[in-house]
């Protein structure tokens, strides 16, 4: 871990800074929270003091408070330790064990934690959704709404800002939020009717997009004006730019006052250490001295608190420093701490998935020896190690020949199966990785059966549902009058939150995995998103306080904990650029924690066509998937490899009218190799793979970019996450 040197741009004189050293606790011991608890860290132990969940952020007001998997947890003492959930929202996880379902009533996840500066008895937090408050240190919390109808919070704040009243000046309590594709937004719920305004001026957009790129964090300092008076200033970075702003707040704007010199890199959880700001990023610990902006050397106050980061044996996830261990001449708290180790993925299973350069076999094109060696030869040529077949296609036909009664019960064999064991013999022998593809919630054989008990249903109709893809009128003839004619989609939904679903696709996991497989790749995990009468959908195996969400965690926990290999889902592309799982369910950062592999989707042809789409434009293909990969590991904060499918297909788009030849297929390559280096997927549907190259390698041994640099020349060192 090491700091770094960034371009500090010019700014108007920032006011006296002045620490409230009263507000710091007597506690001698460093506090780390990880994955598995907090803990009380000395040279010589790691004394676990709180065991029951996951901790992301611990502040001091008045007491100890803890942002964690079962919500606010506040101690007075590090000894006692009580939940302060009242008026939060719950979220139902279910469970079963083969034979009945029991239920999980959890928090929903917060991302945010942060308290009042001038007034410790005020916390704010959100949800994806929403944000709360609360103003008697926790013991209940009253919603505040949100900036917009769609999901995608990020960080909150709170600050007493001035504002220009008719009786004169006076400070407003000011609550904040950070939204993945709006920017910052503010609301003063003291004021009568006050609500959700946006502030996106000066904040950085990428160029062609016409949404503020998203913020990370956001903190305040308390600040002596130039009249000896104390106000607050509000900071923020932001999450895959390397920026940090000052909040203007008489202009309503964000002011830049550092930025790094990298094309990708994440600002986070920003901090307050005595007069400075402190934060995270993909090179470690940055101290910002707003006052005379810039940054402290590396040794600055901050070689103890690496060496504790660096020797614990799990991922840090936050962490508190006493005094004697800063240079800062108070404690201060760090979070956001997986960026200690963004170059390492924290699935059990990473060096079994690491590096796997892949491509899709069409089921039906390897049931003969002569289609076999079609595609090891395809896969030899271009220096590839691994293959994806579906084993459970898009209408749910099984592609092998199951010797298990439990699917065989559901199951309906596709006529064009192969020979699994010849199969996987084959393969093998080549040194081959082999993924098996299901598809998960569309499945027209278990739709159909019995009478659609398994169906997504049609409200309004009261039969199984299908989406309306359009209507055709037929004209009057024959003395028939004028028909309208329905068009549906082919597609054939069902429920996600049928655990006899989840039952029966983890129980065809499980068998291939005993068959010879490597790893699952889940497909179609998610909810119906296409058809005009969408809103008719009914879903009747949703019980009490689950929504889409914690459907998909509750499959996704139950295939964890029954399938003892490497899983992987697929996903849209934009929920993996957007922390956002708008319409479908995929929210990036829970399911992180149940799988082990997401590939993203992110075909240059399914974006809108001008996305990215800046000079020189050729360069498209590889901005999509350098930035793509990146953001999805980011959302994902390394919790698992991020392997995208690649684009291997034409498309009658205008982007791919004009560039679709080898070289498009190889930019997204590239792409992918220099932000995470994690490997890929190739996709085509009809097994055609006259557009590939050979495989470029591994950053260790980099082959150089072959055409106009451009956007990789903003890339000093690759890949800037995960260097195995």
């Amino acid at each position: 871990m090491f700091l770094c040197f960034y371009t500090l741009l010019p700014e108007r004189l920032f006011a006296q800074i002045q620490p409230d050293y009263q507000k710091n606790p007597v506690y001698s011991e460093s506090l780390v929270g990880t994955a598995r608890g907090l803990f009380a860290v000395s040279p010589s132990a790691v004394i676990p003091l709180w065991t029951e969940g996951s901790v992301d952020k611990i502040i001091y007001a008045n007491g100890w408070f803890f942002l964690t998997s079962k919500g606010i947890l506040f101690s007075p003492d590090l000894k006692s330790f009580q939940l302060r959930n009242e008026g939060l929202p719950v979220n139902t996880i279910k469970e079963f064990d083969g034979n009945k379902k029991t239920f999980i009533r959890e928090v929903r996840p917060l991302k945010d934690l942060e308290v009042l500066a001038s007034d410790e008895n005020v916390l704010v937090t959100l949800t994806k959704n929403e944000v709360f408050i609360s103003k008697n240190a926790g013991f209940s919390w009253q919603t505040l709404g949100f900036s917009s109808r769609t999901s995608g919070g990020k960080a909150v704040a709170a600050a007493m800002l001035e504002e220009k009243t008719s009786e004169g000046t006076k400070k407003e309590l000011t609550v904040f939020l950070s939204h993945a594709l709006y920017g910052l937004s503010y609301i003063q719920p003291d004021r009568l009717s006050s609500k959700w305004t946006d502030i996106t001026d000066g904040i950085e957009k990428i160029p062609t997009l016409p949404y503020t790129d998203e913020i990370a964090d956001i903190s305040v300092m308390q600040v002596t004006d130039t009249d000896g008076s104390l106000k607050e200033e509000v900071y923020f970075t932001q999450t895959f730019l390397p920026r940090l702003y000052r909040l203007d707040w008489e202009n309503k704007a964000g002011a830049l006052i550092a930025q790094g010199s990298e094309a990708a890199d994440t600002w986070d959880g920003l901090g307050i250490a005595g007069k400075h700001l402190v934060f995270m990023s993909t090179e470690g610990i940055n101290i910002f001295y707003p006052a005379a902006p810039s940054f402290l050397p590396k040794t600055a106050g901050t070689d103890k608190v690496v060496k504790i980061l660096n020797d614990m044996r799990e991922t840090p996830r936050c962490a508190w420093f006493p005094s004697r261990m800063t240079g800062f001449g108070g404690p201060f708290t760090l979070s956001e701490l997986w960026l200690t180790r963004a170059g390492r993925i924290q699935s059990d299973y990473r060096d079994k998935i690491k590096n796997k350069k892949s491509l899709y076999v069409p089921a039906g094109q390897v049931v003969t020896p002569k289609g076999i060696d079609k595609f090891i030869s395809v896969i030899e040529a271009n220096k590839l190690n691994s293959l994806v077949i579906d084993m459970k296609d898009d209408y749910g036909l099984l592609r092998f020949r199951t010797q298990n009664p439990l699917v065989s019960e559901k199951a309906k064999e596709s006529a064009y199966a192969i020979d699994i064991d010849n199969f996987v013999k084959t393969f093998k022998e080549k040194n081959v990785h082999l993924i098996a593809r299901i598809v998960v919630f569309k499945d027209r054989n278990l739709y159909k059966q019995k009478n659609g008990a398994y169906a997504v249903w049609d409200a309004k109709n009261n039969a199984p549902w299908l989406g309306i893809r359009d209507f055709e009128k037929i004209p009057a003839e024959n003395d028939k009058a004028e028909q309208i004619k329905t068009i549906f989609y082919d597609e054939y939904w069902v429920d996600p939150y049928s655990e006899e679903v989840w039952e029966y696709n983890t129980a065809i996991a499980k068998e291939l995995i005993r068959r010879g497989f490597d790893e699952i790749q889940f497909d179609y995990i998610r909810f119906p998103t296409d058809g005009r009468n969408i809103r008719d959908t009914r879903y009747r195996w949703q019980d009490s306080g689950m929504d889409m969400e914690s459907a998909l965690i509750s499959f996704l926990s139950y295939a964890r904990k029954n399938i003892d290999a490497p899983i992987g889902i697929d996903i849209y592309g934009a929920n993996g650029w957007y922390r956002s799982g708008t319409r479908t369910g995929q929210d990036v950062e829970l399911m992180a924690r149940y799988v082990d592999v997401i590939c993203p989707m992110f075909y240059p042809s399914h974006f809108e066509q001008d996305f990215l789409a800046y000079t020189p434009i050729i360069e498209r293909p590889y901005r999509i998937y350098f930035y793509g990969t990146y953001r999805n590991t980011v959302i994902a904060r390394s919790q698992v490899l991020v392997r995208p499918w690649v684009q291997a297909f034409y498309l009658n788009v205008s982007f791919d009218r004009r560039f679709y030849d080898k070289n498009y297929v190889l930019r997204q390559i590239f792409g992918v190799r220099d932000a995470a280096d994690s490997g890929y997927m190739y996709w085509n549907n009809s097994g055609r793979y006259g557009d590939l190259s050979p495989d470029i390698g591994s950053t260790r041994a980099p082959l150089p970019y072959p055409w106009e640099k451009a956007e990789r020349d903003k890339v000093s060192h690759i890949p800037v996450l995960f260097d195995f």
